[in-house]
């Protein structure tokens, strides 16, 4: 059983996150932490540049509260936003941090992912601890 999971999670409509959550109480100790971790890709600086401040301090607010509600659907839970490239960001963030498990969902992969890789395809590969992908 592990005792510091980490679940990142996507906050699109189309990103479903419960399968994610259960599969991480299923493997979880009975004093276990969860992380419920949200990866803000940057904007583009040229492209940051002519979106008002105001906006972006809004969009990034708005962010901040679905996590929070995200993390609150299992008890105790911390919810971290970070910045960064996806796949990069959530390994870093493991190795920091003393995760022993990710759990993270994944899409069915594309043609896409052929040349570009899925998130989760670089967490399979990069993290230090164990990974479960759920699909």
């Amino acid at each position: 059983m592990y005792k510091n999971i980490l679940i990142p999670v996507a906050l699109s409509k189309d990103h479903e996150a419960q399968s994610s959550f259960e599969a991480a109480r299923l493997l979880a100790d009975t004093d276990a932490v969860f992380t419920i971790l949200h990866v803000h890709e940057p904007i583009p600086v040229y492209a940051a540049s002519q979106i008002p401040n105001e906006v972006l301090e809004n969009t990034r607010h708005e962010i901040q509260e679905n996590l929070h509600q995200c993390a609150e659907e299992i008890p105790g839970a911390r919810a971290r936003l970070i910045s960064g490239h996806a796949g990069r960001a959530i390994v870093d963030f493991a190795n920091e941090n003393d995760i022993d498990c990710i759990v993270l969902a994944s899409h069915k992969p594309g043609f896409e992912d052929i040349f570009l890789g899925s998130t989760a395809n670089r967490v399979v590969h990069h993290a230090r601890c164990s990974v479960h992908v759920i699909r």
